[in-house]
């Protein structure tokens, strides 16, 4: 039983950690909110190559305007404006990434205040030197305990003043830290931080989640409107929504799940070689009493099923073994390292009728041989 019980739990096991990777990466997805719309510069056929200036620079605050005045399917919309740096305190610094918004960018991309405040619309306009730090960045260039709302920090040498602190919201589902940030008003990280005049994306949110393949194509013709592009040409812009971004995923996913139980399904193929091989040692040794049985009337039918049932026995045996091991091992992945595990109830039905065809299926060659066997030859075998 031993190859069907190693088999059973590695499929389990694996599947678990495939389809808990899968439903952790969703949730962290969600958590960005399920109906976040990405507009980006440049055409995605050449994003994978050098991007032109004038491509990089192909998104504006009129294009922000035009989609908040005319997008019936946008609830809220944000310039994005990110610059890459070095955050200071005292004899404290850090790398990190400051991202420019203005105060819808708060609920699009799910954020919340843990301490102090928001910037606010005066502060867009006069492009204030205030902030928002994540939980990374404060523990990074702060002591412990200590309250930096109303510091003074630097980020690129720029002085910045600490208004409030993010509520931590831990890694991604793609590993990133989604606490090492600094929030500021877009016209400052535009303004005072980079000193350009275009921006670098655009963040909007759709009323819902099915409305937004709707809310993106109504996104792309205003924008081509507003690029005045002509039908023939090609898009100078990219958009992107969370469906498309958890499709994706979904899709690795599953093949690394389907990957990993192939791999664990040729442990269950060497477990069925192994009953096969065992039953027919079984027939060779038992051939005398298999005489004995056709003589007091067995039929071939009956010598057949003996060991059929006898084949499924071990088979079924070694599975229900396999799927308490295989759980055990979840739930110890899951405590030890942290991993998310999710034990479907698809995958132990597999189990069941996996072993249930092994046995069949490796158990009917030698059932079959068996009940063939001359009466005669059988009794005289010694």
């Amino acid at each position: 039983m031993l190859g069907i019980i190693i088999g059973v739990a590695s499929v389990i096991s694996m599947l678990a950690i495939g389809q808990g990777s899968k439903r952790s990466i969703q949730n962290e997805i969600g958590k960005m909110g399920s109906n976040l719309i990405f507009v980006m510069p440049g055409n995605e056929s050449f994003r994978g190559a050098m991007i032109s200036s004038s491509q990089i620079q192909s998104l504006t605050l009129d294009d922000c305007k035009a989609i908040s005045d005319n997008a019936k399917y946008i609830t809220a919309i944000s310039p994005s404006v990110n610059a890459a740096g070095q955050v200071i305190y005292g004899s404290k610094n850090s790398p990190t990434t400051m991202q420019g918004g203005n105060l819808e960018v708060m609920g699009i991309r799910k954020y919340e205040i843990a301490k102090g405040s928001m910037f606010t619309e005066a502060d867009l306009r006069t492009s204030a030197k205030v902030c928002v730090l994540g939980q990374t960045v404060v523990d990074n260039i702060f002591e412990k305990g200590d309250d930096p709302v109303g510091k003074m920090i630097r980020f690129n040498k720029i002085p910045f003043k600490v208004i409030g602190v993010l509520v931590e919201k831990g890694q991604s589902g793609m590993g990133q830290d989604q606490d090492d940030v600094i929030i500021a008003p877009y016209t400052t990280v535009q303004k005072r931080v980079l000193a350009i005049t275009y921006i670098n994306s655009i963040l909007a949110s759709a009323q819902s989640e099915d409305l937004s393949p709707k809310a993106q194509q109504e996104i792309r013709q205003i924008l081509r409107t507003q690029h005045k592009l002509k039908e023939t040409d090609d898009d100078n812009f990219t958009i992107r929504t969370q469906q498309e971004l958890v499709s994706m995923i979904s899709t690795t996913s599953k093949i690394m799940t389907i990957l990993l139980a192939v791999i664990s399904g040729i442990s269950l193929l060497v477990g069925g070689i192994g009953i096969m091989n065992i039953m027919l040692v079984s027939v060779t040794e038992r051939t005398r009493e298999i005489g004995i049985r056709m003589a007091v009337g067995g039929r071939e039918g009956d010598i057949l099923f003996q060991f059929l049932i006898e084949a499924c026995m071990i088979s079924f045996s070694g599975g229900i073994i396999g799927i308490l091991i295989g759980s055990g091992i979840s739930f110890v992945i899951k405590n030890i390292l942290n991993w998310p595990i999710t034990i479907s109830t698809f995958s132990i039905l597999l189990g069941f009728v996996v072993c249930t065809i092994i046995g069949v299926f490796f158990g009917w060659y030698p059932a079959r041989k068996a009940s063939r066997l001359d009466p005669i030859d059988a009794l005289r075998y010694e």
